[in-house]
């Protein structure tokens, strides 16, 4: 293996549920409710129209689908206000898990090729070591496609220079991981650090990248 493709939300940060339920919290929001919605847009029903699939195009403006989610929820029973929506309910997504990216930034130093493959709800990255973890960054919103579509992985092996069968790919959404296995790309569900870690171990078994934060 001579490349690392790593998705941001629930990889490099801590769990997505983790962060909304703290959202959820936050303003009162039904779970219930929440998952309501969200359902029905990440899984559309065919001839449906998926806000959130239009978002992580970078097709739908976010003050746009702060209000269509606010109104949403709204109709569900939950009031919460539409102005700047994404940012309060990723807030806790800032904050990155440091294992998992310093894993990344060894992985780099290493000389191993590594990108960022994110679906984005046009929410705010902090880039600011970026330059030392990734060759690549594809970000859905940004290129105008979306995980678990196949160009979007193609494009990111394509950014930093692989075939599919040379690459690992991590994501924390299994149907993401089994989209690009089907593309030819080696698949990790992350769900800890330690799995994660001890996966990669069997991939790369002679990368010091890895058994240095292990032991």
């Amino acid at each position: 293996m001579q490349g690392l493709i790593v998705d941001w939300g629930g990889v490099l940060t801590m769990p997505i549920h983790t962060a909304i339920g703290s959202w959820l919290k936050a303003t009162g929001v039904d779970h219930n409710h929440y998952g309501a919605v969200i359902r029905r847009w990440v899984e559309p029903l065919p001839g449906e129209i998926s806000p959130v699939h239009r978002l992580e195009r970078g097709e739908l403006a976010v003050e746009e689908f702060e209000h269509l989610l606010s109104a949403a929820l709204e109709h569900e029973g939950s009031t919460v206000e539409a102005h700047g929506l994404i940012g309060k309910m990723f807030a806790d997504l800032a904050i990155y898990e440091d294992s998992m990216t310093s894993l990344v930034t060894r992985a780099h130093a290493a000389g191993i090729r590594t990108a960022l493959l994110s679906n984005s709800w046009g929410n705010e990255y902090d880039r600011r070591d970026w330059h030392e973890m990734f060759d690549a960054v594809v970000i859905s919103g940004e290129v105008g496609m979306r995980k678990p579509e196949r160009e979007i992985f193609e494009l990111s092996l394509d950014r930093i220079g692989l075939p599919a069968g040379e690459c690992v790919f991590i994501d924390d959404m299994p149907h993401n991981v089994a989209a690009a296995a089907q593309g030819g790309l080696v698949g990790i569900v992350h769900r800890t650090f330690e799995e994660t870690a001890s996966e990669l171990e069997a991939l790369f078994p002679d990368a010091g990248w890895i058994h240095q934060r292990l032991h």
